[in-house]
């Protein structure tokens, strides 16, 4: 299903994050809660030329997967402004077209809601698959882009789930490759 198939003139719309969105959402929000996406897993599975790389030295981002579930950050959109956050994470994340925007179904506080995310596009030459975890370590200790360096990325993105909970073993192995050096 579509974002537009699934959002109504009138209606609050719920926005999940599971990467830069947690910790710079970057619109305004009523509310805010940890959320479980199942069928999809967040990965470093994104080449990023621009926001934490270059062309010369892509970086790596987070996407959405197939496979496994997520933990993230659900955030609740008042109705009167749903039509500019969609427009604001079009720009955002929509900039070279390696997300699919979706609606999904959360579960959050024992019930079930459903979300707009951005899934990545698997068959996108950005598209990465999974890389091991030195292979995504190099990637990441050495590049930055307009938002800055890669490990900037990984460290807020470790540090907010830890906030809320939440252990992602994978990314701190990243994080423990990246700080020893690759």
């Amino acid at each position: 299903m579509t974002t537009g198939e699934a959002t109504r003139a009138g209606t609050d719309l719920w926005v999940f994050g599971y990467g830069s969105l947690m910790w710079e959402p970057g619109f305004v929000h009523e509310e805010s809660a940890s959320a479980l996406l199942r069928g999809y897993h967040r990965d470093f599975c994104i080449r990023s030329i621009m926001y934490r790389g270059t062309l010369e030295r892509p970086g790596l981002v987070l996407g959405l997967a197939p496979g496994g579930a997520c933990r993230g950050v659900a955030f609740r959109v008042a109705a009167p402004r749903v039509e500019e956050t969609l427009a604001y994470l079009h720009e955002r994340e929509m900039v070279h077209y390696v997300y699919h925007p979706r609606m999904v179904r959360l579960q959050l506080d024992g019930r079930r809601i459903e979300a707009h995310t951005y899934v990545a596009d698997t068959n996108d030459r950005s598209f990465c698959g999974r890389l091991s975890v030195d292979e995504a370590a190099d990637v990441i200790a050495r590049s930055a882009g307009i938002r800055g360096p890669n490990r900037e990325y990984l460290e807020n993105t470790i540090a907010h789930l830890d906030a809320i909970g939440v252990h992602d073993a994978r990314l701190h192995d990243i994080l423990d490759t990246v700080r020893r050096g690759g």
